[in-house]
């Protein structure tokens, strides 16, 4: 078995880019939609609660946005909130979703998703999505315990892999420090803009 896993934002979904110049943002008409201002969402409640409570599995989107929506404008129902997040950031790669179809038809290849997320955003791109169809699992930081880049990440999903280490696993990111952390544990990891990158593998080259 050779494993290939992808991440979601700026690779499986055409959304948060880790280059600006590629970045297509879930956000960009919350305030006109919302009444929320972006940078007052970013400074309340990604940069802190977020990304160092909800992503990694010590608290939920839906208790922490209770919190957190009335003190920045916004006075609506906070699942109201969430679904228009998962709706707007889910602008699936298709040319790439094509290739991952064919990937997941071919004996000896193991398919997942490798990613920084909340349980919600998890479960709705396996199920409302349906990537569940093509991927075993998904490998996501709130079920993890870690984000990526940390080294604590990578060595979880190998144990959940029960992976011998004469195994491959290719992965694609679009963000080099997260590249960086997965080759020093000793994967095939790979920059991702476009579909062209899959090539950069010898062994997918043949297969897609």
């Amino acid at each position: 078995m050779t494993y290939v896993l992808f991440d979601v934002d700026g690779v499986l979904i055409n959304g948060y880019h880790a280059k600006p110049e590629l970045r297509h943002c879930w956000d960009e008409h919350m305030e006109r939609d919302l009444g929320v201002k972006r940078q007052d969402f970013y400074d309340h409640y990604i940069s802190g609660v977020f990304v160092k409570e909800v992503l990694v599995g010590k608290a939920n989107m839906l208790d922490t946005l209770s919190a957190v929506l009335p003190r920045i404008g916004y006075n609506g129902d906070a699942q109201d909130f969430i679904d228009y997040w998962l709706k707007n950031d889910s602008r699936i790669n298709q040319e790439l979703l094509a290739k991952v179809k064919t990937l997941s038809a071919i004996d000896g290849v193991g398919l997942y998703i490798a990613t920084n997320q909340a349980h919600d955003r998890a479960a709705y791109l396996m199920k409302d999505l349906g990537f569940g169809a093509y991927f075993k699992d998904i490998f996501h930081s709130a079920a993890i315990g870690h984000r990526k880049p940390s080294p604590e990440y990578f060595v979880e999903v190998d144990k959940r892999l029960n992976r011998d280490p004469a195994r491959k696993v290719i992965f694609y990111d679009d963000t080099q420090e997260i590249i960086d952390t997965a080759n020093a544990h000793g994967w095939e990891a790979h920059q991702f803009d476009s579909v062209a990158d899959l090539n950069k593998s010898a062994f997918l080259r043949p297969l897609i």
